[in-house]
């Protein structure tokens, strides 16, 4: 079967994107949970030896009301740090003189907000996809705290992210939720929950208020850390603090229990601004405890302590009087039970144990030999002689020794089975992984043998796929496979997602898996018997003419390039290089903003038409006017540069523009489809449409990143006109330095491997309210807007050339096969490096951008392949 090497190159992608997907999908496990239903379990009894002990029932609650106020992004250094004293000094001095217990609450990755609400809540360690689902919250339908309070008759009150709602559908007797995407917005997002706040705090008719700011969090995205804005936002949520606290003590009687004020981040703040991974400024998180309950004495100084944020959820259910969610991997915050009576501290702890126990024994086949479960049963073994002693002498002092020695056991338990539930969590589906990864090696390795007939003259290759499927040893491995899936699925101790896939599901997996097998021993067997040596592999990417027994230099540029990006994945930290202008050079940034919108006016409008052209100067216009509304950039006739409109018409007035500019240059697409072999119009089509995505990316791209677009728009034009035309570089090394290119301006615009550096607020630039598939696209074209463009390049360079027949085949080919070498090897070393310190916060992150950077790559083979039969056809 005879098939174009654009065409083969884009199924080969595909394939790989398929099999990343699967492999991705067995590698971030299923957090640990718990499957039984213990909805309507009695609470453990307290532990008895012979004795007549009758607390059976869950212990009496802690508080009367409980307020949590989320401050999205609060970092612990806002709150214990310098910015807390200065902004915050209310709270300051209840963390430092007031009733309050200070912590700081560790946040696991990934730092993003729907995963850390579910750890606040659930006490559970979230998965790492959790990232994905953070942009369309789901039902949440694990065990948890709010779950827990309305089936006890709680009742809630919520205004904050709608995240909550989303998660809480049928939870709250009240509710209003804002979005959480529409970072543009550090105001209204606020106001919105500020303004029910007078009207609620005088009713009685709740149990539970539930506030969740995110205005800070906004800011960080904006203009980070370090931006005025965050002084104001904290002294606003410290003017809040103090009317909710102040409200609570006045509400406080004698005979009624204390109320119980939560202040917390769900995650922190990078220096950069973004969240999403795991440096110190993201996971450390600022928590306190507010209550009459923890009053001090004078001179007792109480330092923040560390704690994990999942322990946030076992206090919670302990002080509402509730059962702790029986997925919880969480400790109780013991300084909240510390100046209760010994026997409730102890049955405070025993109740704990025992969830994490239970907990344990669901998830781990060999429990009983876990350290943390032997400590649980000394402990519990030890409590039931306690109570036994405390029954018989109340007030002995050996029985409060012997007490305190109960209780140093439980916490020592508590610390063991945690650990041993969190190294549970790391918990891989190996057999989707492997599935997934020999789908990427095979598709691999056809392209690699496919390397000399892919980029021969003709850029067409004969694929044995019907004689292979047609032979015995297809049906041989067909068979082989699928008894394999079977004794996979039949005796796997935990489930695997093919083994939930539906048998024809399943079975067109292993179909695919045998014929791409077949198709790559015959083609081995083809050159080998043709007499031909695997090292054409590499010599067909030379110039035939010039070379046909070595690597030319750039050759080996190419292969030591390739080599170093997969050696550099392999690091256990991550490669980026930010680059900030601060907002106080405001008029520097004004001076090289409209410099750089010049220039790309130069370096673009010069093959573009006249219609193009007036638009392309209208919408760098429109940008310079967008980023003076939003303040980051001088009107030289407006000094107070007044914020009216918030760059919303601003940004539409360009959106017209691009959208103006991409219509023009479809449409000349689709004249030279008309008229035969009208070369003209279809370069001046697609050099519209590159014009356009550049506009497009000025629009999105913050304005200290305006120079490095200019950066390299004018390498594109040096290159073209310089370097490849005049010394008549082949398809393959034009592909090849276009993607590697497009990788580093990739991190020169301040992108990283790591999630915290993706600008969500690009996503809303124009939008006055948030809409999902917009915000998706915009976002994910300015992280990509590197490859994006010097792939749009390529295409323009390569359609540019009257004589360059087959040109958009080989460079599909390579394309496809630059990127397949890296994310195939990644995806073996990640696989080698699961149990890595760092697999979670360094190497999923990066994982996942190389399967990102491969679905980039299948679209840009898909529209190569594309254009190819449109020049074919003309």
């Amino acid at each position: 079967m005879r098939l174009g090497s654009g065409t083969f190159a884009a199924g080969c992608v595909v394939i790989e994107v398929l099999g990343v997907a699967l492999f991705l999908r067995g590698f971030f496990p299923a957090p640990v949970f718990s499957g039984a239903e213990r909805q309507a379990e009695s609470p453990a009894p307290e532990p008895s030896a012979g004795a007549s002990s009758n607390w059976t029932e869950l212990p009496p609650p802690l508080f009367s009301k409980v307020v949590i106020l989320l401050i999205d992004a609060l970092r612990d250094d806002f709150v214990f740090g310098s910015k807390g004293v200065k902004f915050m000094p209310y709270t300051t001095y209840l963390v430092e003189k007031g009733s309050s217990l200070s912590f700081v609450a560790e946040a696991k990755p990934p730092t993003v907000t729907m995963p850390r609400i579910k750890a606040l809540l659930t006490g559970s360690l979230p998965g790492f996809i959790d990232v994905v689902r953070n942009l369309n919250s789901p039902t949440l339908m694990e065990d948890n705290v709010i779950t827990r309070a309305k089936a006890a008759g709680k009742r809630i009150i919520f205004y904050g992210d709608e995240t909550w709602v989303k998660l809480f559908p049928k939870h709250f007797v009240e509710y209003d939720g804002t979005t959480s995407f529409f970072v543009s917005d550090y105001t209204e997002v606020d106001n919105n929950v500020t303004r029910h706040l007078d009207k609620v705090l005088k009713r009685q008719d709740w149990d539970m208020l539930i506030l969740h700011y995110l205005g800070l969090d906004h800011i960080g995205h904006i203009s980070g850390p370090s931006s005025p804005l965050v002084g104001h936002k904290l002294s606003e949520m410290d003017s809040i603090l103090m009317k909710i606290h102040t409200a609570l003590l006045a509400e406080e009687r004698d005979p009624l229990l204390p109320s119980l004020l939560v202040l917390c981040g769900d995650h922190g703040m990078s220096e950069a601004g973004g969240h999403g991974a795991s440096s110190m400024e993201e996971v450390n998180t600022a928590l306190v405890l507010v209550s009459s309950a923890f009053e001090r004495k004078p001179g007792d100084v109480r330092h923040p302590t560390r704690i994990q944020q999942t322990d946030l959820a076992a206090t919670l259910s302990i002080g509402l009087g509730l059962p702790i969610p029986k997925s919880n991997t969480g400790g109780l915050m013991f300084p909240v039970v510390e100046g209760r009576p010994m026997r409730e501290q102890l049955r405070f702890l025993h109740l704990n144990t025992v969830q994490l126990s239970k907990l344990l024994q669901e998830n781990v086949p060999s429990y009983n030999k876990e350290p943390g479960f032997e400590q649980f049963k000394v402990s519990e073994r030890l409590h039931r002689n306690w109570i036994r002693l405390y029954l018989e002498e109340n007030n002995s002092e050996v029985v409060f020794n012997l007490g305190a020695k109960v209780r140093r056991q439980y916490l020592d338990a508590l610390r063991t089975l945690k650990l041993s539930l969190s190294r549970r969590a790391a918990q891989y589906d190996v057999y989707s992984m492997a599935v997934g990864t020999v789908l990427v090696l095979e598709a691999l390795i056809l392209l690699l043998l496919s390397v000399p007939q892919a980029l021969s003259s003709r850029a067409e290759l004969d694929v044995p796929l019907l004689s292979p499927v047609c032979s015995l040893l297809f049906y041989l491995l067909l068979l082989a496979l699928t008894a394999l899936h079977v004794v996979v699925c039949t005796a796997a101790d935990s489930s695997c997602y093919l083994c939930s896939l539906p048998w024809l599901a399943a079975g067109g997996v292993m179909t695919l898996i045998a014929a791409l097998l077949c198709a790559g021993m015959s083609a081995l067997t083809r050159v080998f018997a043709g007499g031909k040596c695997l090292s054409q592999v590499g010599l067909a990417f030379q110039n035939p003419p010039q070379s046909t027994s070595r690597w030319s230099e750039l050759d080996l540029l190419s292969f030591l390039g390739t080599v170093g990006h997969v050696l550099s994945l392999g690091a256990s930290s991550f490669i980026e290089e930010e680059h900030q202008t601060c907002s106080d050079h405001k008029a520097e940034l004004s001076v090289l903003a409209a410099l750089s919108l010049t220039m790309i006016f130069v370096l673009v409008q010069k093959r573009c038409s006249l219609t193009s052209k007036v638009a392309m100067a209208f919408g760098l216009l429109g940008i310079y006017c967008y980023r003076a509304a939003i303040g980051n950039v001088l009107f030289p006739w407006q000094q107070d540069n007044k914020d009216i409109s918030k760059g919303i018409t601003e940004a539409r007035f360009v959106y017209v523009f691009v959208l103006g500019i991409l219509f023009t240059g479809t449409k000349d697409l689709l004249k030279s489809q008309i008229i035969a072999a009208d070369f003209t119009a279809r370069t001046v089509g697609l050099w519209e449409i590159h014009s356009g995505l550049v506009l497009l990316a000025t629009l999105l791209l913050r304005p200290h990143n305006l120079p490095v677009l200019v950066l390299s728009l004018a390498i594109q034009t040096i290159m073209a006109q310089f370097i490849w035309r005049p010394l008549r570089h082949d398809v393959a090394e034009v592909t090849v330095m276009h993607y590697w290119f497009g990788q580093a301006f990739f991190y020169f615009q301040g992108n990283s491997n790591s999630i915290a550096t993706v600008d969500i607020s690009a996503g809303f630039v124009g939008l006055d309210a948030y809409m999902e598939i917009p915000a998706m696209f915009l976002t994910a074209f300015a992280t990509y807007s590197g490859p994006v463009l010097w792939a749009s390049h390529l295409v323009n360079f390569l359609t540019s050339e009257a004589s360059s027949g087959s040109a958009l085949s080989h460079a599909c080919f390579c394309y496809a096969l630059i990127c397949s070498i890296p994310v195939s090897v990644y995806i073996i070393l990640v696989t080698s490096l699961r149990y890595h310190l760092f697999i979670w916060s360094v190497f999923s992150p990066k994982l996942l951008y190389e399967g990102m950077h491969l679905l980039i790559t299948a679209a840009v083979c898909i529209f190569f392949t594309a254009m190819d039969q449109t020049n074919t056809k003309s």
